[in-house]
């Protein structure tokens, strides 16, 4: 009966915690979905691929500089965590200080400058065409200078979630989400008296739902009755400690994450050298993909918070039994998704192009996609649980093995030498994950992750 009732306590936990984190990142992806369908129905095919192609590389710029900006926050996530659940809630304010200020300065400016400062050459080294960056310049600047009230709003949310709050950042974002929809539907198409801008509006209309985010953030942690809060008249110094922290945990998801982009990058641009049409399609399924790391996402964040707090507290084997939790739930929906993706891929792929080539393709890839689902659901969650107990040197090796050696060599094999086009492509991610998978459950069965502290 007592396990029982612990079992329940413990599913409890979870997912009060990844329950709205699932429900955020799930129509965060919706309305991104929304907003890749009304851009691919916002002028002829030429435009509409073109437009498509300008967000892809425009993400590319821009989840280099989130995955940076992650790094640091997988440190200000396990520390505010590890902090609660040693009862040391009066050094949570120092760490969200230094994880917003170090963000700023180092990680926004460099990204900001490539974004403004570069343009046409960084689109070009990303891989865009001459009609993409014809096109898509003025989005690539605008969504670069957003993402300065991104990654602030990134580091709050990530301290935010470190201490349990995950109902927060759940309504700002949809909220900044829903506001984003309609400003794009309002400057892409030119209702209500604005001008037709295309694929710029819809850079305008995100940026401008970041800074919304941003302003209700800073009404969130200026409030001393939250746990997460910072008293502007506190004068700011670094805590040698708290670097230390941030470099042991930050450095190693640093290098995973440059490792992840480069490995990403060079994947892409082996996509885009077939062609405008087969990148429009790559983006559309990889748009499609982002829906299904909504769960792994979810629940990696909850078994990080989850067995941080447990190792805080000196009891590691609570948190063992969180992360194990964790991937039983994530691994229901996963499969559950799979089975979307693999029978109605034809139809999702439809809602973003009427171009019948891309439609057909994107479903060839989306059964491949299905497949997928397992494994990269299984190895976030616990890779989000080793995160959370501040073994980020475990994860960094996955990535490297994972991305830059097995993807890149079979997605080179299979696309240009055996030329199997995207679906290739497709087959080395699905490879890649299912190796990455393997590498994170060895690591996570050795047990030596509960033994890792911080200062």
């Amino acid at each position: 009966m007592e396990s029982s009732l612990n079992k329940r306590h413990i599913r409890d936990e979870i997912v009060k915690i990844a329950g709205p984190v699932f429900l955020e990142l799930l129509m965060g992806t919706l309305f991104g979905m929304v907003d890749m369908m009304m851009l691919g129905r916002s002028g002829d095919d030429a435009t509409t691929a073109a437009s498509i192609a300008a967000v892809g590389v425009t993400n590319q710029l821009i989840f280099l500089g989130l995955s940076l900006v992650q790094s640091l926050n997988v440190g200000g996530t396990t520390m505010v965590a590890r902090y609660i659940g040693a009862k040391r809630e009066d050094r949570i304010e120092s760490v969200v200080k230094h994880v917003i200020i170090l963000t700023q300065l180092l990680l926004v400016l460099p990204i900001v400058y490539i974004g403004v400062g570069m343009t046409g050459s960084a689109m070009k080294f990303f891989g865009a065409q001459q009609d993409t960056i014809q096109i898509g310049s003025g989005y690539f600047r605008v969504v670069s200078l957003g993402f300065i009230f991104q990654s602030f709003n990134f580091a709050i949310f990530a301290a935010l979630r470190g201490a349990g709050d995950t109902k927060t950042p759940m309504k700002i974002n949809i909220f900044a989400n829903l506001l984003n929809v309609f400003g794009n539907a309002v400057l892409i198409y030119g209702l209500l008296g604005f001008p037709r801008l295309g694929v710029l509006g819809a850079g305008i209309s995100t940026s401008l739902s970041y800074v919304v985010a941003s302003i209700l953030l800073i009404r969130v942690i200026l409030n001393e009755k939250n746990i997460v809060h910072i008293k502007i008249k506190n004068k700011f110094k670094f805590d040698k400690d708290i670097i230390y922290n941030l470099v042991k945990i930050g450095l190693p998801a640093s290098l995973e994450q440059i490792a992840m982009r480069i490995g990403i990058l060079t994947f892409t641009r082996i996509v885009a050298s077939l062609g405008t049409a087969a990148y429009a399609t790559h983006q559309i399924c990889i748009n499609i993909l982002n829906l299904s790391f909504t769960p792994g996402q979810a629940f990696g964040i909850s078994a990080s918070t989850l067995a941080g707090r447990s190792l805080g507290a000196e009891e590691p084997n609570k948190a063992e039994q969180y992360i194990k939790s964790c991937g039983k739930i994530g691994a229901v929906i996963a499969a559950l998704m799979g089975l979307v993706f693999f029978f109605f891929g034809n139809f999702l792929a439809s809602l973003y192009t009427s171009n019948k080539e891309v439609v057909f393709e994107a479903a060839r890839v989306l059964k491949l996609v299905a497949f997928i689902q397992p494994f990269q659901c299984s190895q976030l969650i616990i890779a989000g649980g080793l995160r959370g107990a501040g073994d980020t040197v475990w994860t960094l090796v996955s990535t490297f093995i994972g991305i830059l050696v097995i993807r890149l060599i079979l997605a080179y094999t299979f696309v240009v030498k055996m030329g199997m086009g995207l679906s290739g492509a497709w087959l080395a991610v699905l490879i890649d994950q299912s190796i990455r998978w393997v590498l994170i459950l060895i690591r996570f069965r050795t047990g030596k992750w509960k033994y890792i502290t911080i200062r």
